[in-house]
């Protein structure tokens, strides 16, 4: 995930974005066919210094300004003219974001599945297991324990599907021009969009860059995907306290132990999914702070996106990976689960439970 919103990363789609566009108007004739393989050759072999560029786009107010000035500087002729053609600044800096936002989806995307097929697992052989269910963190009456496994699989499932969708609609190409017309392109420049869209393996759509709902979609999305995995993690912290002991993070060495108190398991994978939870909220509220962007280009909103996307993937990914490690290890205590249901005294009627568990994981089989 560090890798997908790397520097490295960053100028790798950036200069895909001028070679293919490039490509895509000599295509479409807007340009001479050796000017484009010029301009790919040389985003294909140039060396450039992400911390110089990052001092000089610092001062310029965007990446793409001192990128393209680096650019232009090597060619010569029409290639130097023909580079950025009917291009600006937000095109790159937006279309970077949309390509380092999938590679990043399909990277959680992963330890979600793993997650989502463990508890399914542990839901289906716990699903008549009578436990005392629990509400306002007193005893309520009981369900089957496998119930309360299905519902976190259940929330995760919900959460991955709603990001796939999100990233689905609003990672996509971004190109709109200067201010946002699609000015100087000779009325092809739909062609020339779904040419560039095509390479670089995202969608074509008309421009967004004043429209920031589907990066404020993916956000959002992010921050309730974090959100289900730290009620998951909230719920197995809970069992696993003293008095409980109902399940517990799996034993692995040097994981959740204590300086000073031998004898404790702590849930640190839990741990790690709830200090996530509590700070995805504020990321996502500078994101949808962003949303009334002033006119054709807004001024501080989508330039502070980037970053605070990628720390939601981030943080997300660093949960769903401790979250994985929990669903595939999880230890339950059937016994303590027995003993708990008769100290409280209520019976052992689960009503639906089963049927529920059923219900719920065939929704997303």
């Amino acid at each position: 995930m560090l890798a997908a919103f790397s520097d490295a990363a960053t100028l790798r789609h950036a200069l895909a974005f001028e070679a293919e566009l490039a490509r895509a108007e000599a295509a479409e004739g807007l340009i001479g066919a050796e000017a484009a393989e010029a301009i790919a050759a040389l985003c294909a072999s140039i060396t450039i210094d992400p911390a110089e560029l990052a001092e000089e786009a610092a001062l310029a107010g965007t990446l793409a300004i001192p990128l393209v000035a680096r650019l232009r500087a090597a060619l010569s002729g029409d290639a130097a003219k023909a580079l950025h053609k009917g291009a600006t600044s937000q095109d790159v800096a937006d279309t970077v974001l949309a390509c380092q936002i999938r590679a990043a989806s399909g990277l959680l995307d992963a330890d979600l599945t793993r997650i989502t097929t463990a508890l399914a697992v542990l839901a289906r052989r716990h699903a008549a297991t009578p436990a005392i269910g629990r509400t306002l963190l007193q005893d309520a009456l009981p369900i089957g324990f496998g119930l309360r496994i299905a519902h976190w699989q259940a929330g995760i499932a919900e959460a991955a599907t709603r990001l796939r969708r999100e990233v689905e609609a609003g990672a996509a190409l971004q190109f709109g021009g200067a201010a946002g017309s699609r000015a100087s392109l000779d009325d092809k420049a739909a062609a020339v969009s779904a040419r560039l869209a095509a390479a670089l393996g995202l969608p074509d759509a008309p421009p967004w860059h004043a429209r920031r709902g589907g990066i404020a979609g993916i956000a959002t999305a992010i921050a309730i995907a974090i959100g289900a995995l730290g009620k998951m993690a909230r719920d197995v912290s809970l069992l696993a306290q003293s008095g409980i002991a109902e399940a517990r993070e799996p034993a692995i060495p040097g994981r959740g132990g204590s300086s000073a108190m031998a004898h404790k398991r702590n849930p640190t994978g839990c741990q790690v999914a709830l200090s996530a939870a509590l700070r995805a909220p504020g990321l996502v509220a500078g994101i949808l702070a962003g949303l009334p962007a002033e006119q054709e280009r807004g001024l501080g909103g989508w330039q502070a996106e980037g970053p605070a996307l990628a720390d939601l993937f981030l943080i997300v990914a660093g949960a769903a990976d401790a979250m994985a490690t929990v669903a595939e290890g999880l230890e339950i205590d059937e016994a303590a689960i027995a003993r708990n249901l008769t100290a409280a005294g209520l019976g052992d009627d689960i009503g639906e439970s089963a049927g529920l568990v059923t219900a719920l994981l065939a929704q997303h089989d």
